[in-house]
């Protein structure tokens, strides 16, 4: 727990879950790194994986669950604007009365990153203003695509080589004026880089957006979405299956941008989390 000493009740139930997922994490090598914080993911242990299988909501919003170890485990995204403290699970199971399951959110400081970008991209017309409200209604509607199937995965490989920025989280100024954290890893790469699906999936959106530019984003089930920026070009249509490592697209400079790079996000039961969770470590220089 942080910063305060739990009494030893609670210190000996803290063990136990630690024992409990670091068992399912042996035999389900695919979950994410936990980081309860926000912006990072939590795995909350949801008991014996027996049939019939649970479902879990985080103050509204279906979670993923995933079996590991003979339990199930939910894995839960935190948004970055969760405030840290103790959370609830909602868990339902039929058969079942629903309950709640408890777990800490732990503070976390972000950076603040100063960029100049051209002034259209900050002060925007009424034209370019109309387009992005338009733009963000599709956008909300698209990121609240829930289906059932599950990951084949939740360990991604690097939808392209570059050197993997920390920015995600970043509380962002642009030329002087403070805008939302940033959702995102950027990762440098040249333009007309190939940039592959990390995992099977489902495209379920691409389009060229006023912020984001040439867009693709890719459902790889239970509320796992993943989304691609900025691209010189789009390689897939909505409604396709990709498989991993399949061309989505190539890296550009489209979109509110300082240069060529892949804008690379995760979002888990609609909260944005820290790519980095899914990618595992980065690779030796």
């Amino acid at each position: 727990m942080p910063e305060t000493r739990a009494p030893r009740p609670r210190r000996r139930a803290a063990l136990l879950l630690a024992g409990l997922l670091a068992g399912a994490a042996a035999c389900a090598a695919d979950l994410p790194a936990a980081r309860p914080v926000p912006g990072g993911i939590v795995l909350v242990d949801l008991g014996p994986a027996a049939e019939p299988r649970p479902t879990a909501f985080r103050d509204g919003e279906r979670v993923l669950v995933r079996e590991g170890g003979g339990r199930f485990v939910a894995v839960v995204g935190i948004p970055l604007a969760a405030a840290p403290g103790r959370e609830l699970l909602s868990v339902h199971a039929p058969g079942a009365a629903p309950r709640s399951v408890a777990f800490e959110v732990e503070p976390k400081d972000y950076p603040t990153q100063a960029l100049t970008v051209a002034p259209k991209h900050v002060d925007l017309s009424p034209k370019d203003l109309a387009r992005y409200e338009k733009e963000k209604v599709r956008l909300e509607h698209v990121l609240a695509t829930w289906s059932a199937a599950p990951p084949a995965t939740l360990a991604f490989a690097p939808p392209v080589g570059g050197v993997r920025s920390s920015s995600f989280g970043s509380r962002r100024v642009f030329n002087g004026q403070a805008r939302n954290p940033h959702t995102g890893m950027d990762i440098a790469a040249a333009a007309g880089e190939p940039v592959a699906a990390p995992a099977p999936g489902r495209v379920i959106e691409t389009g060229d957006y006023f912020f984001n530019g040439n867009t693709v984003i890719v459902d790889h089930g239970e509320g796992l979405i993943t989304l691609y920026c900025h691209l010189s070009r789009i390689d897939v249509a909505a409604g396709q299956a990709v498989a991993a490592g399949a061309r989505l697209g190539l890296v550009g400079a489209t979109g509110r941008v300082t240069g060529p790079h892949l804008h690379f996000g995760v979002m888990l039961n609609r909260a944005w989390v820290d790519p980095e969770l899914l990618l595992g470590p980065k690779a030796a220089p």
